[in-house]
């Protein structure tokens, strides 16, 4: 199983800017990681502001294969991220539509 925290090694920040325009865009090379000091590159990105806080789901793709990476931003700047093969989408979908079904 591939580890997408590896990608962020090599001292840049995993949390995204504190503004959405500051976020680097992916590099038209399509440099897919896997060379030393390579980063996981955005293949898309989808943004929600909801109540106070404001969730980014990015989809990346390294050297070891396409991830899913969720971070959460609050209203007083505290941040926090998971991320996730993306093989393991179906089992997130099913766990979410459970929790609907509550609702």
């Amino acid at each position: 199983m591939f580890d997408p925290m590896s990608e962020l090694s090599g001292g840049q920040s995993d949390d995204h800017a504190s503004t959405d325009d500051a976020r680097p865009a992916p590099s038209a090379g399509g440099n897919s990681g896997g060379g030393k000091g390579a980063f996981a590159q955005e293949v898309h990105s989808v943004t929600i502001h909801a109540r106070q806080r404001t969730f980014y789901i990015d989809l990346k793709e390294s050297g070891h294969g396409k991830f899913f990476k969720i971070s959460e931003k609050s209203r007083g700047g505290q941040k926090t991220t998971i991320m996730f093969d993306a093989e393991d989408l179906d089992q997130f979908i099913d766990a979410f539509q459970q929790m609907k079904s509550q609702l």
